[in-house]
């Protein structure tokens, strides 16, 4: 049985790391601890660029320290809502058929993403995906310590954690998907017998047309 790896952010989703890191911070305990968040993020928000331009694990790691303080419980009930108000509005229109086309090949359909473990499974729960490999906090004491657990999900590391799990669930590689918006995503898209760009940036669109990968447009009436 072949699968179909999918990265998240503008591939199958309008939006990035950042909004439903936002919604957290707006929606403390307290509107003066939320207060409190915003501002320190704003503080990082010059580093937090950077970061992006260097290094994606990096940046995952720095904007993740957000979530310090913020307890188990509050992480899970506030997911839904989230999920609703951040995620939900922003899946592009063909996402959920694109999702369904590959599980109806017999594949296994796997949401790969820097993005956090309990809002990615929500997401996958709604466009019919069967596994999640996404980022996963430290949580001690019933509180978000604001490191992530390893393995960090981001860039080629993508590529490893797609090996690992073809391996684990047996599926070969050469007769396996995978579809992404970004061109730091080549090494994930290399490893798979059959990638595709998606709402590709400009590196990736012109790769994709030298080597012939399928190019698609999910936020238009006609892939």
């Amino acid at each position: 049985m072949a699968a179909s790896y999918f990265d998240v952010d503008g591939t199958l989703v309008r939006t990035n790391l950042v909004h439903p890191t936002l919604y957290y911070l707006m929606h403390q305990r307290t509107p003066m601890r939320s207060l409190q968040k915003l501002a320190r993020a704003a503080l990082r928000a010059p580093q937090l660029i950077w970061a992006e331009t260097q290094d994606r694990r990096m940046f995952n790691e720095m904007l993740f320290t957000a979530y310090e303080g913020i307890s188990h419980d509050r992480l899970h009930i506030l997911a839904d809502d989230a999920f609703d108000s951040v995620l939900k509005g922003a899946i592009y229109p063909h996402a959920k058929s694109l999702v369904s086309r590959c599980r109806d090949e017999g594949h296994d359909v796997v949401l790969i993403s820097g993005a956090l473990d309990f809002l990615m499974t929500r997401l996958a729960e709604h466009l019919g995906a069967t596994h999640v490999i996404a980022n996963r906090l430290e949580i001690k004491d019933g509180y978000a310590t604001g490191r992530l657990l390893r393995p960090v999900v981001a860039g080629p590391e993508k590529a490893r954690l797609i090996r690992e799990h073809a391996r684990e669930r047996g599926h070969d590689l050469d007769h396996c998907f995978g579809y992404s918006d970004s061109y730091s995503d080549v090494p994930m898209l290399s490893v798979v017998g059959h990638p595709a760009a998606v709402n590709p940036d400009s590196k990736l669109e012109r790769l994709a047309r030298t080597y012939g990968w399928p190019v698609l447009t999910l936020d238009k009436n006609t892939n």
